[in-house]
């Protein structure tokens, strides 16, 4: 008797140990499973519009929209001509203001009319005093390249910043892809669809690397914060800009031109 309650125990002790070595396994895998769900969820695209409503939009320091900025045709888009039929006096750039982010890759797609001039807008701060969104926030350009410069009379502007040299013209700096005064687009790479098509443009941010892209090709990169950025920051535009690009994280905002501008299928990916 003595002896069969020794095999007993032995037994159980035996398969005590299997069942806690089959615990941990589990336990590992569900681990993994949890870390491969979470890398993927991190992964996963953002939607910043719907196509339906303007949630998370709002006017840059303000509570709503400002006036013009609307749902239509499953764009979100800005209706000049309503914007002046209200009584408004602030600005007219928007942000998504539900979240900041930090590293991302953003995707939206565009179009602008003749003549047209927007911008996205990324690391963006509010209430900052005697400083706004395009000296405050790195640009993704949006324009009408080829037809801007014969709408509008650039010259004024443009001697202001040194150019002496034809300066009725649309600059490289200041053309659709560029960062904004910073850094040119590859003219050589773009593919720019003209006035009243769709574009699509992507941002993707790190601190190592900057990348723009223009339907479907990279045409610009750049490190930021680095020893040239700074050189280029300190030398031109935005050299007494002091709060210009310097946040490493903030809202993405679409600039207000007095420009009708559509937006749709607006994502972002956290990186």
């Amino acid at each position: 008797m003595k002896q069969l309650l020794t095999i007993i125990f032995i037994t159980l002790v035996v398969y005590a140990c299997k069942m806690g070595s089959k615990s941990k396994i589990e336990l590992e895998s569900e681990t993994e499973v949890t870390a491969q769900k979470t890398t993927s969820e991190s992964n996963e695209w953002i939607y910043l519009f719907d196509g339906t409503s303007t949630k998370g939009w709002r006017a840059y320091n303000g509570d709503a929209l400002p006036p013009g900025w609307i749902v239509k045709d499953s764009t979100l888009t800005f209706d000049t001509q309503l914007g002046l039929e209200q009584d408004y006096t602030g600005g007219k750039d928007i942000i998504y203001g539900l979240e900041e982010f930090d590293n991302f890759e953003l995707y939206v797609e565009w179009k602008l009319p003749k003549g047209g001039n927007s911008g996205i807008f990324y690391h963006l701060k509010e209430n900052i005093p005697n400083a706004g969104p395009p000296n405050i926030s790195p640009e993704y350009q949006l324009i009408d390249d080829e037809n801007y410069a014969d709408i509008h009379d650039l010259t004024e502007y443009n001697i202001s910043l040194g150019y002496t040299e034809n300066p009725g013209e649309l600059k490289p700096l200041q053309q659709t892809a560029s960062d904004y005064a910073m850094h040119a687009a590859d003219p050589d790479k773009k593919i720019l669809h003209p006035f009243g098509e769709w574009n699509s443009s992507k941002i993707i941010f790190t601190p190592e690397r900057v990348e723009h892209w223009l339907n479907g090709k990279m045409v610009l990169s750049f490190v930021p914060w680095s020893e040239e950025w700074y050189e280029k920051k300190n030398s031109d535009k935005w050299k007494t800009s002091e709060h210009y690009g310097t946040f490493k994280t903030g809202y993405i905002g679409f600039q207000d031109h007095s420009s009708p501008i559509w937006f749709r299928n607006i994502k972002i990916k956290k990186l």
